[in-house]
Order: structure tokens, then C-alpha cells, then sequence
């Protein structure tokens, strides 16, 4: 069942710079998608503006993570990372648990980066039965509650609202979206990844978008 599902899922385009709407993705569900490249190309631009920007567009709602602490989404989670971003149900006993084991694999390649440059962002798409306790338990199952792994849920609102900002969003909560978002979130450049592609080129992509953008050879330093 999870092959069918990650083969499912289809690579939405990277997320525009200026802060328009991320498309929708392909689902939790099976579906009949194409299968595109594992990893999108990275979009985005370098600006003066882009922490404002990025505030505005993210949103700085009040969520709760897997140890109860009050935090604001763009302020407290986002802001001068590095992230990468999916969404789980705690009560999935099929995909969320094997992408969650999956991104595991990816940690274990940044060695140096990982809960310092490199953050890892799980939100809940069931924030009504998905309490912060049970976002603790989900992770400690998963050998994944590490510092640097931050797991998000709160009001119903908010939560939703957030989704709605990442194009993760579904009035289901079975069928919220398993395509993964990783971004360098000043520097507005992200990029969208399937849960299948393999641990080492996510890692490489993450390492390539925390790093500093390359100048060009005719620009002063």
C-alpha cells in the first residue's frame, strides 16, 4: 500500500518567490499521478524584504509542539532556517509512520547541519485529535523526538490556515498531502520533494539549500 501511495504522489512546482500560493499537491490517498522527478528544481530569489515577506505570506499563528510550548509559526519555527516540511496524522498507521522512519534515514546524513542550519517540521492535519502529547508519543515511536524536529499542532484555525499557506491542506485529514517542502526560508528558495526519493538526495538538496547562494563571477563580493 505505501508503494502505491508515494508513486502516487505528484511533484507540485517549486514555491514562487513573493510569496504566491504554493499549488496543490497530490494526496495521502492513491491516485492515478504521473511519476516526476524525486526532486524539484529550487526556486526562489534573494531580497532585502524577504524576512517581512516570508512573516506575511507563512503567517505568525500561535501553535503548540510535542513538548506543549506556545511558539509562532513564522518567529519561532521558520525564521533564518533551513527546514524541511511534511504533515502526518498521529492515528496513520501505514505512510506517516514509514516516512517518518524515511526522514530519519535523511538525519542520519547531516551530521554537522542537522537542529543547527537544517530543521525538520512535522505539522498535524487532525489538530482536534492530535494533541501535543500525542504528536510526543507519535515521534518517541518513531525514535524521531530529537532536538531540531519540531512537531506542530494547535487550534483548528491556525493549523488550518498554515496548510492552506504550504498548499498541504484537505478537508480530510486521511488525505493531506505526503509530498515533502524544504526551504531556505530567508532566502526564498525552496523546493518540493516526493517521500520516496532516496535519503541522500534529500540530504544533498537540504545541504545545497543552507548553503549560501553562488555569486556570480562578474559581481563584487
Amino acid at each position: 500500500m505505501m508503494a502505491t501511495v508515494l508513486r502516487a504522489v505528484a511533484l507540485a512546482a517549486a514555491l514562487a518567490a513573493g510569496g504566491t500560493a504554493l499549488a496543490h499537491t497530490e494526496s495521502h490517498k492513491p491516485g492515478s499521478a504521473a511519476n516526476p522527478p524525486a526532486v524539484a528544481p529550487i526556486a526562489g530569489k534573494e531580497g532585502a524584504a524577504a524576512s517581512r515577506d516570508a512573516r506575511s505570506y507563512f503567517t505568525d499563528l500561535e501553535l503548540q509542539t510535542q513538548d506543549g510550548r506556545k511558539v509562532r509559526f513564522y518567529s519561532d519555527v521558520l525564521q533564518g532556517r533551513t527546514v524541511l516540511i511534511n504533515v502526518i496524522y498521529t492515528h496513520c498507521e501505514d505512510a506517516c509512520p514509514l516516512i517518518t522512519q524515511h526522514l530519519n534515514q535523511v538525519r542520519a546524513q547531516l551530521p554537522d547541519l542537522f537542529g543547527k542550519e537544517v530543521f525538520f517540521i512535522t505539522l498535524s492535519s487532525d489538530p482536534l485529535r492530535d494533541t501535543p502529547q500525542a504528536m510526543k508519543r507519535f515521534a518517541q515511536k518513531q525514535g524521531a523526538d530529537v532536538p531540531g524536529w519540531i512537531y506542530l499542532t494547535g487550534a483548528k484555525g491556525n493549523v488550518e490556515q498554515i496548510l492552506k499557506k504550504l498548499g498541504q491542506f484537505s478537508e480530510s485529514v486521511e488525505a493531506h498531502s505526503t509530498l515533502l517542502i524544504a526551504g531556505n526560508v530567508g532566502g526564498k528558495r525552496w523546493s518540493k520533494i516526493r517521500p520516496d526519493a532516496p535519503p541522500a538526495a534529500i540530504a544533498e538538496r537540504l545541504k545545497l539549500l543552507a548553503a549560501p547562494p553562488a555569486v556570480p563571477a562578474d559581481k563584487p563580493q
